[in-house]
This record gives structure tokens, C-alpha cells and sequence, in this order.
């Protein structure tokens, strides 16, 4: 353990006059690799109502390119980090398992997009900077036998204060102007569009229905957060298809990836009118 703490020393000691700088994010992972190690690493900035900034990403980079564009693009809304921070405020270390509701490992967010990443464990900081502007700092490993165990998790939440003061040192103070706003156009209030998406066309609560869906929560869940019968659930799930002409959740999923991103502006409410 001496030689672990030293080692922490010494990196955190290299990184302090590296703040402010390019250098910065791959010396503070390697920091916190050198205490648990990992197989990847990805640093998303996230400001209100825009597409994240992606700080450090080591996906190799023949992947890189088709994961990160379709999360950055809109499918970052559902991701379980994300409405942690959104929905609950919930900072600090959290993993992955924990976040994620009940049948994540079904949803159309999964299939498409994260079971493509080959994640196996996931933990990751939620790190506020300011009221409109979060971090997520994520650690991941790639084989079901070397998922993080209670000790390691207990060493990254143990610093989770030293992180937390070097993020914000480094992008507490950054802007986002609109001339280095991305070039995919997204609407500039993302959940908004989310919460309405698809409000134009179904009853209330078959909006409730499709919104726990997208988000991940089994036929189950959603009958006990609704307290209505499953049976009930996959009723207003088989008419909310029928109108918005979808057959399945992977084309539940498509179409809501979709109108997002075929948005150039966005003055609220649901994102499918003018695009079905």
C-alpha cells in the first residue's frame, strides 16, 4: 500500500502544474489507473441543453468514430450517468450497475449503442462544475472476470474529492460559444425535447409509458411506478406503436434518435411534429 500511495503522490504531484493544460486529462487518468486499473476511459463534458464535449476518449479509434457520434449525437440522453446527474442530482463515484434501472441489458439503448462498446463494468465520477454544467469521468473494463471489486471502488471514492477539485480546476471556467457549438445542429434543449417526444400524438399516460421505456425500465418496472398492471403497460405500449408507426422498440429507439438529429432549431414541445 506504501508503494500505491507514493506512486499516487508522485503522478498527482506531475499533474498539478499540468492544469489548465491539453496534457491534463490523460495524466489524471493515468493517475487513477495507477490505483485501479482499467481498460478504458472516457471524459464527457456535458453542458445544459447541448451535445457533450468529449475530453479524453481512448476507444480505439476505428470504433471511435460510430460509438461516440451516435451518443454525442442525441443517444447520451438515456445514458444512466447522465440521468443521474439530470434527474436526481446524483454526484460523485457511482457504478454503472447501480444507475442503470431495471432491464437496461433489453432496452434499444443497449443493443444499438452500449453492448458495442464491449463494457463489462463501468464505474464513473458525476462531477458538477456549475448549475448548467456537469462532468463525467468514466472507468471501464471490458471482462466479466476482472469487474471492480468493494476495495477498488472504495479507493476511487476514497479520493473522489481529489478528482472532483482537479476537474473543475481544469473545466469549472469553460464556455461554450456558438462558434464551437457542434456542427450536427442538435436543438439547444435536448431533455425538453426528450420529455416531449412524442406528446403530439399519445394520451398522457401513453407518453409516460413510451418515456420509461426509452429510458430503460422493464414492463414491470414501469407497471409499479405507474401502479398499473403490466398488462396494462404493454396495451398503452402496443397503441402508442400503432400511432407513432413503429413495430418495435428498436424502431421506438430509431425514431427518437431521428427527430432529434433532424432538428435545426428547437422552440419546445414534441420533436416529431414536422418530422413524421
Amino acid at each position: 500500500m506504501s508503494n500505491q500511495l507514493l506512486e499516487f503522490s508522485d503522478k498527482l504531484a506531475a499533474i498539478m502544474p499540468e492544469i489548465g493544460s491539453d496534457r491534463l486529462p490523460s495524466l489524471l487518468l493515468s493517475m487513477l489507473n495507477g490505483l485501479v486499473p482499467f481498460d478504458n476511459a472516457l471524459i464527457i463534458h456535458y453542458f445544459q441543453g447541448e451535445a457533450p464535449k468529449v475530453h479524453f476518449n481512448d476507444i480505439p479509434p476505428l470504433e471511435r468514430k460510430t460509438q461516440i457520434e451516435l451518443f454525442v449525437n442525441s443517444a447520451f440522453l438515456l445514458d444512466p450517468f447522465y440521468r443521474a446527474a439530470v434527474d436526481n442530482k446524483q454526484y460523485g463515484l457511482h457504478r454503472l450497475s447501480d444507475l442503470a434501472p431495471e432491464g437496461f441489458e433489453k432496452t434499444e439503448y443497449y443493443r444499438s449503442y452500449f453492448k458495442h462498446t464491449e463494457i463489462k463494468d463501468e464505474v464513473g465520477y458525476i462531477i458538477p462544475l456549475s448549475s448548467d454544467q456537469f462532468l463525467n469521468v468514466s472507468l471501464s473494463r471490458l471482462s466479466f472476470a476482472q469487474r471492480f471489486n468493494r476495495t477498488q471502488i472504495a479507493i476511487l471514492s476514497d479520493i473522489t474529492a481529489v478528482v472532483e477539485a482537479i476537474c473543475k480546476a481544469q473545466w469549472g471556467n469553460e464556455v461554450r460559444s456558438s462558434n464551437t457549438a457542434p456542427d450536427n445542429q442538435l436543438p439547444g434543449q435536448l431533455d425538453s425535447a426528450l420529455k416531449h417526444f412524442g406528446t403530439a400524438y399519445l394520451t398522457d399516460r401513453e407518453s409516460q409509458v413510451v418515456q420509461l421505456f426509452l429510458h430503460g425500465h422493464s414492463t414491470k418496472s414501469i407497471a409499479e411506478r405507474l401502479g398499473i398492471s403490466p398488462e396494462t403497460v404493454k396495451l398503452h405500449r402496443k397503441n402508442s406503436y400503432a400511432k407513432l408507426d413503429v413495430s418495435s422498440q428498436a424502431e421506438l429507439f430509431y425514431l427518437f434518435i431521428d427527430s432529434l438529429a433532424s432538428l435545426t432549431s428547437y422552440s419546445g414541445g414534441d420533436p416529431l411534429v414536422g418530422y413524421l
